[in-house]
């Protein structure tokens, strides 16, 4: 069993790294690596549970499921713990979870019943609309708690509707829309009127003999520009000061490496400080100095590079892509479209996180806080990613002879 296999090195490699970024003098579990360690036998206890279950009682659960998700999710935005300007945690005593992980796992799972469902067609824009409703409603609300990071791995689930018959104009419009807000940011207001205005200009023209296009085209151009002109807004509301600063010293606009960028920079010094073959288990010097901050978490990946250099960093993303790639071929065996649909859902969430957390942690994303499955400290995350693997796994397992 390739994934398990896998599971197994990811969260022993991932402890270790733990261990070597928080480790002082004696072993303690009251330190981080300490609790890693217990939340570790939770999720092996958990994973040995689930796959005692069928596909059945997972398809039965989803909606309660679900909705329950969504109720903690609300009230974590009210009674949650604020972490860095976000209420994404909901505590009593030393013990907190928060709710937005095992929501992707939720709505993994409705959205995989939803889709398996006979009668579904997402060209039928009428039957389309329940899916999205699936996936914005979490979105929507991890977005009051100021949590934006947590936030995003529901939208690249997109892909699982785009396999399953969302024709691509959806995903190319989505696309068009974050690239005139990430440029509404860069250069002035004018410029981005007038290139929409030059775009459309020469689609026009190579439309002209067919009249009922032309009107379509119009039509869209004028959302462009009404969408141009609100993007900045969009841009200065959305999101807080801290993560448009972030933004723009991505972008180039802010070359900050004190304060808001001094994270990014101490990572890359400390990737770049690993080289070939990096510098060793417990000896990397950003590390064991605690020059990064959130090194165990975020910013494990930074880690990695320092204490095992680039063959160790790239033999970790070989395993997750063998990881991801694994899974959504298994996928594509199924004969049961619900397990299909939920392989090719989790498949998403974990390529979104991988993505998203080495490219901050290299500089080429903004820094939103998003763990490194199955290898950054975090009980929620990782109790989260081992339901959302062994109930694939487990379904997997009934459905076909391994």
């Amino acid at each position: 069993m390739l994934l398990v296999l896998l599971f197994l090195l990811f969260v022993g490699f991932g402890w270790l790294n733990i261990f070597s970024t928080t480790y002082t003098d004696g072993f303690s579990l009251s330190a981080n690596y300490g609790r890693q360690l217990i939340w570790i036998g939770l999720s092996g206890m958990c994973a040995l549970f689930i796959m005692l279950l069928g596909s059945q009682f997972f398809r039965n659960i989803t909606t309660p499921l679900y909705l329950f998700t969504l109720v903690l999710i609300f009230l974590a935005i009210f009674i949650g713990k604020k972490t860095k300007g976000a209420s994404s945690w909901l505590t009593m005593g030393s013990f907190g979870i928060q709710p937005a992980e095992f929501g992707k796992y939720a709505t993994c799972l409705l959205l995989a019943k939803y889709l398996s469902g006979t009668k579904t067609n997402l060209s039928n824009i009428k039957q389309l609309w329940p899916s999205i409703a699936i996936i914005c409603i979490p979105i929507l609300l991890i977005i009051m708690q100021n949590d934006m990071g947590s936030a995003i791995p529901f939208v690249f689930l997109v892909v699982v509707l785009y396999r399953e018959g969302l024709t691509g104009w959806v995903i190319t419009i989505g696309i068009t829309l974050i690239v005139l807000l990430i440029l509404s940011v860069v250069f002035p207001q004018w410029v981005i009127l007038l290139l929409i205005t030059a775009v459309f200009a020469w689609i026009f023209w190579r439309n002209r003999k067919h009249r009922k296009l032309r009107l379509n085209i119009l039509l869209w151009y004028g959302i462009a520009v009404m969408y141009a002109v609100s993007a900045h807004g969009i841009y200065e509301h959305a999101l807080q000061p801290h993560q448009k600063a972030r933004v723009e010293v991505l972008l180039g606009l802010n070359h900050d490496t004190k304060s808001i960028g001094y994270n990014v920079n101490q990572s890359k010094i400390a990737i770049g400080s690993g080289g070939l073959f990096g510098q060793g288990f417990m000896k990397g010097t950003q590390t064991t100095m605690n020059f990064v901050p959130e090194q165990s978490t975020d910013f494990i990946f930074c880690t990695i590079g320092e204490e095992w250099g680039f063959v160790g960093a790239s033999l970790l993303l070989l395993l997750y892509a063998l990881f991801i790639y694994r899974i959504i071929t298994r996928s594509e065996e199924q004969r049961d479209p619900f397990i299909r649909i939920y392989g090719y859902c989790i498949a998403c969430i974990f390529f979104s996180h991988l993505t998203i957390n080495i490219g901050m942690t290299l500089g080429l994303l903004p820094v939103i806080g998003i763990p490194l499955p199955f290898i950054s400290y975090g009980g929620s995350s990782l109790l989260a990613y081992t339901l959302m693997l062994f109930t694939y796994i487990s379904m997997d397992a009934k459905a076909n002879s391994w």
